[in-house]
């Protein structure tokens, strides 16, 4: 009897010190999140009217490029401010040493690409026109303005 009794005792010792040892589990969720993100891949671009002839009876058209781009499956917002010499209703150029302005529009035109992320810039055509009535009658010069461009997703 006291063979069986130690038994049992063993046994259920067992089941017990098998209960603690149980495995258990847990379900780890992983996440992470892909913000949409646009950028200019150069800081600075150029558009470049050339050389303005007041003997010329013609608009003079300017154009110039620059890439970006945009994370995959974001769609971009492009905007330009209205420049340093912004008169309040206009864009203008201006000559450091006369003061004169000559006004001008700016249009901003992406590629018709789809944005595929970093490796995959794609193109912004900045393009312009000068009327020949604003600029035939300006002082010789080298006249400038500084237009900040901006990407958003």
């Amino acid at each position: 009897m006291k063979k069986i009794l130690s038994m049992v005792m063993v046994i259920g010792m067992l089941a017990i010190a098998s209960g603690a040892l149980a495995s258990g589990t847990n379900t780890l969720t992983v996440t992470a999140t892909v913000t949409g993100t646009c950028k200019f891949v150069s800081t600075t671009s150029t558009l470049n009217f050339g050389a303005l002839d007041p003997s010329s009876s013609s608009d003079v058209n300017g154009s110039g490029t620059t890439t970006f781009w945009c994370t995959k499956g974001t769609t971009q917002t492009l905007s330009a401010n209205n420049g340093a010499n912004w008169d309040g209703s206009k864009r203008n150029m201006k000559d450091s040493a006369s003061g004169d302005q000559i006004p001008y529009t700016l249009t901003l035109a992406p590629d018709g690409g789809t944005n595929q992320g970093p490796g995959s810039p794609r193109t912004l055509t900045i393009s312009g026109t000068i009327l020949n009535a604003d600029y035939v009658s300006k002082t010789a010069g080298s006249y400038t303005d500084t237009v900040t461009l901006n990407i958003t997703p």
